[in-house]
């Protein structure tokens, strides 16, 4: 019970019970395991009135903590909305913001200039470039991104050079790389974001009086978005807490999306047991979605073992069935989204309160396609449109020095990408020749010699190689040679920039099948035309799409979750990663609580991938939600299978049957069910009357083929 239970009564009067309990607790520590749309920011900045308020502390005794800028100035916008004080001089802010402000007031403490400058991640990048060329380091064999990640891995994870973990030659020249960069850092005064709080969290661990004095000053502790903390941000938090200090945690577990940057959701269990000592306030009421649509959230994610558990509920009625959607292909998909958002739009629902989700950046292509060619103003949340992403436009300008090399904007922008060791020096020089000559740069490269003329060389092999191939292959062939695929294979970060490469061949594929003219030229002018119209303008209603991951924080009254196949979502990387598919079950967890009204799910049996049809199974995921608040609008739809595509097996799926005739009453696409290895799809045929045999992929990722007359299978 509260301290104060009658309190300022107009702040608690909308409250939940709940809620109320979490903003009036006591002096103590506990841990808010607040669900998706619950009200978890509202308790939070409630909360820090309430403390202020009742004069059980003052401003200056809060540290609060964000995980971005924007929810920082959300919440300090609703404490002045709701308090007559100067918010100003309240530690409110993120990790790396309240980092920057502990180290500019103790700079010397922390050995650090005072007026030491930050570097973002492109500064830093070019400070380690420097460096490398300064003490001569190979960087073919090093490179500097790879130094940049191995430096911030362990930056992030708390580790120093002398820490780092190096046990062969390569990783032990990386932490001399990383020993070496922290000493030019500190020469020059400079800081990078990790090595804010890294910096500052060595500052608070070594000087015990200064420790102290913040420890006795901030007698509150609230963290925002807790499960998103990593081992190193946590550890901070640590240092600030003394015996007489409360942390106030609110997060959910169930919304743990960004383990690839470090988030740890072991840290809710640890919190739990280290500070809140089994003091937890569930806020299980939701304010945001109808009850199909959160029965359906329940139910998927108590598949999921590693959780604290909860239950969203609302008081808004069980309102529409989510509605399931299977097409024959990607294309046909999308051209379902289009009509059903056009439909919606024109019974009231603004385009801006919509929103189109998919797992990967390269599934907007085919979306992004159908929304241009129906006049759909869209945008791009979080992101760049399909043709303005910088891998698309670096394999474009590849294919247009294939056929018009003088274009020297095309040249400039991959004269030197991948790097060829092409210095801005040299690049003077042959524009310097090339004025001379009243020529283009392609000119003078191919007149030159050295690595500009190498260059040379390359476009024209690759304009030979790919002379006679059909369009789609030749971009691929492109992709490859001109070392883009290769450069991002090998970039940590690169596996959407490689898929978005991927997507540029599916796109080359279904243009020159859809195109009377499908050669390079028409394909370069296509691109050109989607990546320059249809833009929405600043303030226009537009559709909005977005990935899941960028879907985070966000609502919408209608929401369409795609592409929702095995290998796509759940992504196929899931299955090698530990505890990979319940990140992914949270991240469909997320997605399906975007929507407040109304909700579709769609699969595709058959869809593009790297210039072939593949076909694949509809994702667990769907089978995971409960019957009876679905509406199927079309049951196990024929597949329309494209004529001419080889047989190859892939991560996805397959590609098309080599067979589609048959006397058995069962189609190439359908669903089957098996006794013991449970349901699947009929990818082929083989044989007729009594001896044919079908071949089915299981959910499970088999393949079997099985004689009908033993098999005993029934439609799934």
């Amino acid at each position: 019970m509260s301290a104060y239970p009658e309190g300022p009564v107009p702040l608690l009067e909308n409250l939940n019970p709940e809620q109320r309990a979490a903003v009036t607790l006591p002096h103590e520590s506990a841990l808010i395991l607040a669900g998706a749309g619950s009200g978890k920011t509202r308790v939070l900045t409630t909360r820090i009135v309430w403390l202020i308020q009742t004069g059980q502390v003052s401003p200056h005794g809060i540290l609060a903590v964000t995980f971005t800028n924007k929810a920082a100035k959300e919440m300090l916008t609703r404490i002045s909305a709701m308090l007559p004080i100067n918010t100003r001089g309240m530690w409110v802010g993120t990790f790396h913001g309240l980092s920057n402000r502990l180290l500019r007031t103790h700079w010397r403490e922390a050995g650090l200039p005072q007026s030491f400058q930050i570097l973002d991640s492109a500064d830093q990048l070019s400070a380690i470039k420097r460096l490398m060329k300064s003490m001569n380091v190979d960087t073919e064999k090093y490179e500097p991104k790879k130094v940049q990640w191995f430096i911030n891995g362990n930056k992030e994870a708390g580790r120093r050079a002398r820490d780092a973990e190096a046990f062969d030659e390569y990783s032990m020249r990386l932490a001399e790389l990383y020993e070496a960069y922290d000493a030019q850092c500190q020469r020059e005064g400079v800081a990078d974001f990790p090595e804010l709080l890294l910096r500052s969290y060595e500052l608070l661990y070594r000087n015990e009086p200064l420790r102290q004095h913040y420890r006795d000053r901030f007698k509150h502790i609230l963290i925002d978005e807790f499960q998103d903390t990593n081992t190193l941000q946590y550890r901070w938090l640590k240092l600030f807490a003394g015996p007489h200090t409360a942390l106030f945690a609110v997060g959910d577990d169930d919304q743990s999306i960004y383990a690839f940057r470090g988030a740890d959701t072991a840290n809710m269990a640890a919190f739990e047991r280290e500070f809140a000592h089994g003091n937890v306030i569930k806020l299980e009421q939701n304010y945001r979605s109808h009850g199909h649509i959160l029965t359906a959230a329940n139910t998927l994610i108590s598949q999921n073992a590693h959780r604290l558990g909860k239950n969203l509920w609302t008081a808004e009625g069980e309102g529409e069935p989510i509605r399931i959607f299977e097409a024959y292909s990607d294309q046909d998909e999308a051209s379902f989204v289009v009509d059903e958002v056009k439909t919606l739009n024109r019974e009231g629902v603004a385009l801006s309160d919509m929103a189109l989700l998919y797992r990967s950046n390269a599934q907007s292509r085919v979306l992004e396609h159908a929304l241009f060619s129906a006049h759909v103003p869209y945008r791009v949340y979080g992101g760049l449109r399909f043709f303005e992403r910088q891998e698309i436009k670096h394999a474009l300008a590849y294919l247009r020095l294939l056929t018009h090399p003088e274009d020297d904007g095309a040249f400039l922008r991959v004269v030197n990408f991948p790097a060829r060791g092409i210095g801005a020096r040299t690049l003077e020089q042959l524009a310097d020749h090339a004025v001379r000559a009243g020529g283009s740069l392609w000119q003078a490269a191919c007149t030159g010699s050295g690595k500009v003329a190498g260059f040379a060389r390359l476009v024209e092999e690759m304009k030979q190689a790919t002379a006679d191939l059909p369009l789609a292959e030749a971009i691929d062939h492109v992709i490859e040679a001109s070392g883009l695929a290769d450069y991002y294979r090998a970039d940590k970060e690169g596996a959407d920039r490689l898929e978005n490469l991927n997507e540029l061949v599916n796109a080359a594929a279904l243009f020159a099948d859809e195109s009377e003219d499908n050669t390079l030229d028409a394909f370069l002018a296509h691109a050109a035309l989607e990546a320059g119209e249809h833009q929405a303008g600043a303030g226009h209603d537009a559709l909005q799409l977005m990935t899941v991951h960028a879907a985070k924080g966000l609502e919408f009254h209608t929401v369409f979750i795609t592409g929702l196949e095995e290998s796509l979502f759940p992504h196929e990387q899931s299955a090698h990663e530990e505890n990979g598919l319940e990140e992914e079950r949270r991240l469909m967890y997320v997605a399906i609580t975007r929507a407040r009204r109304r909700l579709y799910l769609s699969h595709a049996q058959s869809r593009m991938l790297h210039g072939q049809v593949r076909y694949g199974l509809p994702s667990r995921f769907l089978n995971e939600l409960p019957e009876q608040v679905l509406l199927h609008l079309n049951r196990r739809a024929e597949p329309a299978y494209p004529s001419g595509v080889q047989q190859a097996a892939g991560h996805y799926g397959v590609a098309a049957p080599r067979s589609q005739g048959n006397d058995t009453g069962y189609k190439v696409g359908q669903s089957v069910a098996h006794a013991k290895f449970g349901t699947g799809i009929i990818i082929d045929f083989e044989g007729r009357g009594p001896d044919a045999r079908v071949q089915v992929k299981f959910r499970d990722g088999g393949t079997k083929w099985l004689a009908l007359a033993y098999a005993k299978l029934s439609p799934a």
